[in-house]
């Protein structure tokens, strides 16, 4: 049975870093697709990145150059460092796994984290 644990959420203003951390049960972050969701109201959960247990990374276009994906597995955590925020990025985030990266969207996940705020002020 696996669980994850996110931190690391916080308030930050905008051109700021924050760097979110999952911790995992299970030791699946060396066998399993690990990345990061987030949602506001009103929207859908969107993906943000993921890395597979081969390490190939993805992200969505918004992210791209700003945020940095990577995982531990001795620790067997995943982390996502973000930098040059913007309001955008306001969210609840939530850390995923899933066991393959064709099926990192949110009907695919296997499990899901409680989710972390980070709100980025203007």
């Amino acid at each position: 049975q696996v669980q994850l644990v996110e931190s690391g959420g916080g308030l930050v203003q905008a051109g700021g870093s924050l760097r979110l951390s999952c911790a995992a049960s299970g030791s699946i972050v060396s066998s399993y697709t690990m990345g990061w969701f987030r949602q506001v109201p009103g929207k859908q959960r969107d993906v943000v990145a993921y890395i597979t247990y081969g390490g190939r990374t993805n992200y969505i276009d918004s992210v791209k150059g700003r945020f940095t994906i990577s995982r531990d597995n001795v620790k067997n955590a995943v982390y996502l460092q973000m930098n040059s925020l913007k309001p955008e990025d306001t969210a609840v985030y939530y850390c995923a796994a899933a066991r393959w990266a064709a099926s990192f969207v949110a009907a695919g996940i296997e499990y899901w984290g409680q989710g972390t705020q980070v709100t980025v002020s203007s």
